[in-house]
């Protein structure tokens, strides 16, 4: 999720070019995963937006940031081609790199949320953008995917397209995600294994066009596994919530729609375990890209 959020905010030149004047890419791209990870679960853990809450003073201390760096960056910012330095279009850019971006993320991996849950989702992060500062008349009347999509195409239209500062900040922010995740403990691919899986599932995210223009390659043999993370990732996703009431309502469904699509989620669960052990994963844990 954070990955796929911040490979949209360095989408933006402008944003990507002030993030690298203070800090090169490759060496803080660990430290600028680690500190974005560390803000989102203080952000959407519960209560984390209460007022004092976790979630809450990393968000202002966030907007506090903000406009320290639109300050400094004001004496020999070049206002005439990409606006204010960290201007509301790119702030509203990069906040729907969190309810959207993220959560294609998750989609493309197995992990689809309700109709309902993505009301809250973004009753939820409307909050969030009225506490960094975004101006209400951007945010207001995205409610689901289908609006953020929609302020996401307008807001694309008025920004430039990826350059090469783009594409160096989202590949160091790539090879540090992999060289983390593939020295965690118990972790059984290797870091270009793990690059592969990420960008594939940042095509999925991003798009072909949006990840092409950031220099995100194409990984066929990472596509392969794709359907069986996503049917480890439901398979998790249903026992994690279920109860009777949500059993007997997908029965139902079930009947209504035969087919394919109806077959019990439980009837697949063997071969996803057969299939994980065939290739040395370990079988502890919940299944995740």
């Amino acid at each position: 999720m954070i990955t796929s959020a911040l490979a949209h905010t360095y989408a933006c030149p402008a944003t990507a070019r002030l993030l690298t004047r203070t800090d090169r890419p490759t060496p803080t791209a660990s430290r600028r995963l680690a500190e974005t990870g560390v803000w989102a679960r203080q952000t959407i853990r519960p209560g984390g937006l209460l007022r004092g809450g976790p979630g809450y003073v990393a968000t202002v201390e966030a907007r506090l940031r903000h406009a320290r760096m639109r300050a400094a960056s004001l004496t020999d910012w070049d206002t005439g081609v990409p606006g204010l330095p960290i201007g509301q279009l790119d702030m509203a850019r990069t906040w729907l790199g969190f309810p959207l971006t993220a959560f294609q993320a998750l989609a493309a991996v197995g992990i689809d949320i309700t109709a309902e849950e993505e009301s809250h989702l973004y009753r939820y992060w409307s909050y969030v953008a009225h506490l960094l500062g975004l101006d209400e008349r951007l945010y207001k009347d995205v409610t689901d995917h289908a609006g953020a999509r929609r302020l996401q195409d307008l807001l694309n239209t008025m920004t430039a397209t990826p350059d090469d500062t783009s594409r160096a900040a989202t590949a160091a922010m790539i090879g540090a995600q992999a060289h983390a995740t593939a020295h965690t403990p118990g972790a059984v691919l290797s870091e270009e294994q793990l690059e592969d899986l990420i960008h594939c599932v940042l095509r999925r995210s991003l798009g072909s066009t949006a990840a092409d223009r950031l220099g995100i390659p194409d990984a066929p043999a990472a596509t392969d596994l794709m359907p069986l993370i996503s049917t480890l990732n439901r398979q998790a996703r249903y026992w994690q919530t279920f109860s009777p009431a949500s059993a007997q309502a997908a029965r139902r469904q079930a009947a209504e729609e035969p087919g394919p699509a109806s077959q019990p989620i439980a009837a697949v669960l063997p071969l996803g375990v057969a299939l994980q052990c065939r290739a040395g994963v370990r079988r502890s844990g919940t299944p995740a890209a």
